[in-house]
């Protein structure tokens, strides 16, 4: 099978408002997302971010949200598409401006939070990021969520000219249609190293997962989302970024 990146979200901290542990997570991972300083990060940060991506030989990708700091990009605001379609392109810019300063650029773009869920349950919201993606670089890849059936996905994109990379979860729980579980229902977030580690390797080898209705989900993914905002995910992200080495 392909191999199976890596990816996290990255620079989330906001002044002298620290979220996350970057540099613990970035040694182990392929792919950063960086916030753009709508739903978290501000210009400092995001410069900072880069740098440490680079040190580390991580490919830097943007990740643009709703313009919400106050609820950390994780409530759906009433935007329209063309507002959509806008933000993402002002946040891509930001952030590639900072990306070139340091010598390098965006490598990929994939949406944070409510905008990345609501893109996958609404055709018009999607097109609005797809749009900005095709407008500011069309040779750029959009990450979206892995789901049962990717084939509108993948027939939207091709209608935009752009590529997408499909993304699984390690530490979530899924339903059976492929898309997470609210976090407001119980066991949607794994917290068990061994459990996260499992799924990781079930997905990294194109095994069935466990729906929430207990039966057998298949996800295609080109990449995959881990967390490091405490120790124990920290732990999790190092032992999977082993597991993978070892499918080379």
């Amino acid at each position: 099978m392909p191999r199976l990146l890596l990816n996290a979200d990255m620079g989330e901290s906001f002044g002298p408002w620290v979220m996350g542990q970057d540099q613990a997570v970035m040694p182990f991972v392929d792919l950063a997302n960086v916030a753009c300083g709508f739903h978290a990060a501000d210009p400092d940060t995001m410069r900072a971010t880069i740098a440490l991506a680079m040190k580390h030989k991580v490919q830097v990708g943007a990740h643009p949200a709703y313009p919400d700091l106050v609820g950390f990009g994780r409530r759906t605001l009433a935007c329209s598409p063309a507002e959509i379609e806008n933000m993402v392109l002002y946040q891509l810019g930001a952030l590639d401006a900072l990306c070139r300063a340091e010598g390098t650029r965006v490598h990929y773009i994939k949406p944070h939070g409510a905008l990345y869920n609501d893109m996958m349950r609404d055709e018009q919201k999607l097109a609005a990021v797809m749009k900005a993606v095709a407008a500011f670089d069309a040779g750029l890849p959009l990450m979206l969520m892995a789901t049962a059936d990717p084939v509108p996905a993948r027939a939207l994109a091709a209608r935009h000219g752009i590529g997408l990379w499909f993304e699984a979860f390690a530490d979530r729980a899924y339903d059976t249609e492929g898309f997470l579980v609210s976090r407001s229902l119980p066991g949607a977030v794994h917290h068990q190293t061994s459990q996260i580690l499992e799924q990781a390797r079930r997905i990294a080898t194109g095994q069935p997962l466990i729906a929430n209705d207990g039966g057998e989900l298949r996800l295609q993914a080109d990449t995959l989302c881990v967390h490091g905002d405490n120790p124990e995910s920290i732990a999790a992200v190092a032992a999977i970024r082993r597991m993978l080495d070892t499918l080379k």
